[in-house]
């Protein structure tokens, strides 16, 4: 009876962290509209750096890894600052709630099939009906069914850059987890992303604090806060309790905080087969993320 109130603790401290995360893709906008992507990018990083300090310190994280590890570390790092700016141009041009779900919904689906595709990872028969559906999923979500290819504008090219970037984020994140912390890897991951992103926000003056509004540091001051240092370490101590194999299910109620903030705050309306398309693609994470009861292919 214990163990269930305690596992029913993490799972609503994982439903707070993933809405947290849906609301960041609104504040986002938000944050992008009073500045723009590359100074946007540094700052929130570079606070969720600085509040993180001393999350790790009171948790007692271990600081050590190997050279692979922080090998790992500094192509993450690199790729999460990509991310960043990606994020933020995505947000300047298009809908926060499309966003979110468009990412959401898609980064799974990548990152199995990047998985099968480079790694060999083998699959059983449900996994391979699971990625299907996904897939048809992602058309839908994309809208390919009616409108052909004309995703393929600026807008959702940056979503979509989104989704593949954070799909190898994810897979590097899974090869470091055997070598290191995960919040000391998140701690590395935040000063470099910061760092990278820093160098591209020099030229628009990030630290001439007066040269932007109420407004944006407030909204990135919450971004890099909670939806950054603590909805991430919500993530991680949560994770560890209720299991890794259930935390891409939970990942889509990012979904749902990205579309109410978007539509309390920009009276944001989502299309039909953009619900359709998450729906898919949820339905296929968690077959996937079954128990193998089939036989697995190689």
């Amino acid at each position: 009876m214990q163990e269930t109130k305690n596992t029913t603790k993490y799972v609503i401290w994982m439903v707070v962290a993933m809405l947290f995360w849906g609301f960041a893709w609104t504040a986002g906008k938000v944050a992008a509209e009073h500045s723009n992507a590359e100074v946007a990018a540094f700052w929130r990083y570079g606070i969720s750096f600085i509040t993180i300090m001393p999350v790790v310190w009171y948790m007692k994280i271990p600081f050590k890894t190997d050279k692979i590890g922080f090998l790992y570390m500094l192509a993450a790092g690199a790729l999460t600052s990509l991310f960043n700016y990606l994020f933020f141009a995505g947000l300047s041009l298009g809908q926060a709630g499309y966003g979110g779900t468009m990412v959401t919904a898609l980064a799974p689906i990548i990152t199995y099939l990047l998985s099968i595709t480079i790694f060999g990872t083998k699959v059983s028969n449900t996994q391979i009906v699971a990625l299907s559906l996904g897939i048809f999923g992602a058309l839908i979500l994309l809208r390919v069914p009616f409108e052909g290819f004309s995703f393929l504008n600026l807008e959702s090219s940056y979503f979509l850059g989104c989704a593949l970037v954070w799909s190898l984020v994810t897979i590097i994140s899974q090869k470091a987890a055997k070598r290191t912390n995960l919040m000391f890897y998140t701690f590395v991951i935040f000063g470099i992303t910061a760092f990278i992103n820093m160098l591209f926000a020099l030229p628009h003056h990030p630290f001439d604090f007066n040269t932007y509004d109420s407004v944006f540091w407030y909204t990135i001051i919450f971004i890099g806060i909670l939806p950054g240092t603590f909805s991430t370490a919500l993530f991680f101590v949560s994770a560890g309790k209720i299991g890794a194999h259930r935390t891409g299910v939970f990942m889509f109620i990012v979904s749902v905080g990205a579309i109410v903030s978007s539509w309390v705050v920009y009276g944001e309306n989502i299309a039909l087969s953009t619900l359709i398309g998450c729906v898919l693609a949820f339905v296929a994470v968690m077959l996937f993320n079954m128990k193998r009861t089939s036989k697995v292919l190689v």
